[in-house]
């Protein structure tokens, strides 16, 4: 169990953009259940950040079990999320690459939302954060367009 005051800076980060999938987050701050769909493609940007990126996603975990959820990795993505939503400035694919749709780390300090997802995921990763617990999930927001987020697999969901 998180404590409060940890609890009040979960509420605080994912109103600014922080989506951490737990089982005890869900039911207090979604207000129900998120409405799925079926099955869909691979986003081009993920597909060419894997050609240039493979060891990134050709995931093979041994130890197939969930990250146990804690107080410890609750700070560390916090912090992160903290960190690096504070280092990359929002800045369109198009206005940086002049293309639609690349998914790259955001070393020049901008980049959109699957940026973002990709400089979390790379920094939890080296806090032995295993990636196959750190997952890129895109989302569909009420305008229809497409948003990538982070979602953490635990123990707690």
């Amino acid at each position: 169990m998180i404590s409060s005051s940890m609890a009040q800076r979960l509420r605080v980060y994912v109103a600014a953009g922080l989506a951490v999938t737990a089982g005890w987050v869900a039911p207090a701050l979604a207000g129900g259940a998120m409405a799925t769909g079926g099955l869909t493609s691979q986003p081009i940007g993920h597909y060419d950040f894997c050609k240039l990126h493979p060891g990134e996603c050709s995931i093979r975990p041994t130890n197939l079990a969930p990250a146990p959820m804690s107080d410890g990795l609750m700070r560390k993505l916090l912090n992160v999320t903290a960190r690096v939503n504070a280092a990359v400035k929002p800045m369109s694919d198009m206005d940086i690459y002049g293309k639609d749709e690349v998914w790259a780390y955001p070393d020049k300090g901008v980049g959109d939302c699957e940026d973002y997802v990709l400089e979390k995921r790379r920094q939890l990763s080296r806090m032995s954060i295993s990636l196959a617990d750190l997952l890129i999930t895109v989302v569909r927001k009420p305008d229809g367009e497409g948003h990538a987020v982070l979602t953490v697999r635990t123990d707690e969901g």
